[in-house]
C-alpha cells in the first residue's frame, strides 16, 4: 500500500483519494460562488438587511428537510444520494451563470436558485457526512479523514474567495458561476470511480416520522451529543452570521472593493486550514471535547476583534483567527460525534449536526441582518461574539458529564486501554 505521511495517512485509501481529489476541485468553484453571490446580491441591492434574507433563504430549508434527510441517509445507498446532488448543483451553477452573462439576472433569480440549493444541501451534507465512514477501512483513521475532509474544504475556501475576487474585478459575477458549474464534474467523476462495498442500510419497516423520532429521542438523550450539538447551535446563530456583514466591513467600513472581499474570505480560510493541519496531525480523539469550548472562545474573539478594527491588516489578522476557531470547533464536534455515535444512527445524528450548524444559521444571518440595519454591523458582531463566549463557558462546566458518558464508548472501542481510563476525553 503506498506510504503516505502521518498527516495524510488516510489518503492511503483509494476510495478517500478519490474523494478527496474530485471534492477538491469542485469546492474551489463552490466558493468561488459563495463570494460572487454575495457581491452580486450586494451590489444590486446595497442593503444589508437584504444581505441577511439571503443568507436565511438560501439556508433554512436545511432546518427544515435535514433531519428527514438523515433518516433516507441511514436508508439509501449515500454515493448514489451524493452523485445526485451534485449533478443538482452544476444544474443550478450553470442556470446562475447563464442568467449572469446574458445581462438578465435579477435579485429575485438569486433568492429562488439560492433556496434551491438549500434544498439540495440538507441531503448533501448528511450524506456526504455519514459516507466518509464506509471510504475509510480502519475506523481508527475516521479523525484524520474528517480532518482531512475538512482541510480540503478550507484549502478551497482560501483560493476561492481569493479567484472570485480577481475574477470579479477583471470580468464579472457570471464567470465565477460557470467555472463552479464545470468544476462539478471532477466530483462526479471521482464518485462514480470509487469502488464501494455494499452500504448495510436501515430495513424501510417503520415509517419515516418514527425513524425521525428515534433519531431525536437518541440525541436528546446522550448527553454528549445533546450538548455537543447544542453549542454548535448557539455558534451557528449568534457568531458565523458574521458572514453575511463582510461585504458590509469590506465596502462600507474599510472601504475596499471586491479583490480586498476575496482576500477577507480567504483569510478566515487560512487559519481554517491550519485548525484541520493541527487536527490531522492528532493521532487520537482523546482530549478533544475538552478543547471544544477552547476553540469556541478563540472563534468568538475573533469575530470581536475584527469587528473593532479598522485597519485592514489587523482584520484580516483577526478573521485567520476566528477561522481557526470556528473550524476547529466544528471538525472536533464532528470527530467525536461520529466516534461515539451507532451505525444504525449515523445518519440522523449527522443530520441534527448539519441542522445545528448550518440549518440555525440562517436564523442568525436573518437575525444578524435586522440588527445591522439598526444597531449598526460592528455593535451586532461584539453582541454574537459575547454571547458564544458565556455558551461556551457553561459547556466547560459540563466537561465531566460528557466525560463519564463517553469513556466506557472509547474503552469499547480500545480507544482507552482499561489501565489507562483515566485520561481525559
Amino acid at each position: 500500500m503506498r506510504a503516505f505521511p502521518p498527516v495524510f495517512r488516510t489518503l492511503r485509501y483509494r476510495n478517500f483519494r478519490l474523494f478527496f481529489m474530485g471534492q477538491g476541485v469542485s469546492l474551489v468553484g463552490t466558493w468561488m460562488e459563495h463570494v460572487a453571490m454575495s457581491w452580486l446580491v450586494y451590489r444590486l441591492t446595497n442593503s444589508p438587511f437584504l444581505l441577511g434574507v439571503m443568507g436565511f433563504l438560501t439556508q433554512a430549508p436545511t432546518f427544515i428537510l435535514s433531519p428527514f434527510a438523515g433518516v433516507m441517509s441511514d436508508r439509501w445507498d449515500r454515493r448514489r444520494v451524493i452523485i445526485i446532488t451534485q449533478t443538482l448543483y452544476m444544474i443550478q451553477a450553470m442556470a446562475l451563470a447563464f442568467l449572469a452573462l446574458t445581462g438578465t439576472i435579477a435579485v429575485w433569480h438569486l433568492i429562488a436558485l439560492g433556496v434551491f440549493v438549500g434544498c439540495v444541501n440538507s441531503f448533501d451534507i448528511p450524506c456526504r457526512q455519514s459516507f466518509i465512514v464506509e471510504m475509510v477501512d480502519d475506523k481508527e483513521d475516521l479523525g484524520n479523514a474528517i480532518a482531512l475532509n475538512s482541510l480540503m474544504f478550507n484549502a478551497a475556501r482560501l483560493a476561492g474567495p481569493s479567484l472570485a475576487g480577481v475574477i470579479i474585478a477583471m470580468s464579472s459575477e457570471g464567470v465565477c458561476f460557470l467555472i463552479n458549474g464545470i468544476s462539478f464534474i471532477a466530483a462526479i467523476a471521482a464518485l462514480c470511480f470509487m469502488r464501494i462495498k455494499k452500504h448495510e442500510t436501515k430495513p424501510e419497516n417503520t415509517h419515516i416520522l418514527e425513524d425521525l423520532r428515534e433519531g431525536f429521542s437518541y440525541v436528546y438523550g446522550f448527553k454528549p451529543i445533546r450538548f455537543i450539538l447544542l453549542l454548535l447551535s448557539v455558534v451557528s446563530f449568534t457568531g458565523i452570521s458574521y458572514v453575511v456583514l463582510m461585504p458590509v466591513f469590506a465596502r462600507d467600513i474599510l472601504k475596499c472593493g471586491p479583490g480586498t472581499f476575496g482576500i477577507m474570505m480567504a483569510s478566515t480560510g487560512l487559519g481554517a486550514l491550519a485548525a484541520t493541519i493541527y487536527l490531522a496531525m492528532r493521532k487520537s480523539v482523546l482530549g478533544l471535547s475538552r478543547l471544544i469550548p477552547v476553540f469556541s472562545s478563540i472563534f468568538s474573539i475573533g469575530i470581536i476583534v475584527f469587528s473593532v478594527s479598522r485597519a485592514l491588516w489587523f482584520s484580516l489578522s483577526a478573521l485567520a483567527v476566528a477561522g481557526f476557531g470556528i473550524m476547529a470547533h466544528m471538525a472536533s464536534s464532528n470527530i467525536i460525534l461520529q466516534t461515539i455515535v451507532d451505525d444504525d444512527k449515523r445518519g440522523r445524528v449527522m443530520s441534527f449536526y448539519t441542522m445545528a450548524f448550518i440549518g440555525v444559521a440562517p436564523f442568525g444571518s436573518l437575525f444578524s441582518g435586522i440588527m445591522a440595519s439598526k444597531i449598526g454591523a460592528t455593535n451586532t458582531l461584539i453582541a454574537g461574539g459575547s454571547i458564544c463566549v458565556i455558551a461556551s463557558l457553561i459547556f466547560a462546566r459540563k466537561l465531566p458529564v460528557i466525560k463519564k458518558a463517553i469513556h466506557p464508548i472509547y474503552r469499547k472501542m480500545g480507544i482507552i486501554p482499561e489501565v489507562v481510563s483515566g485520561i481525559s476525553p
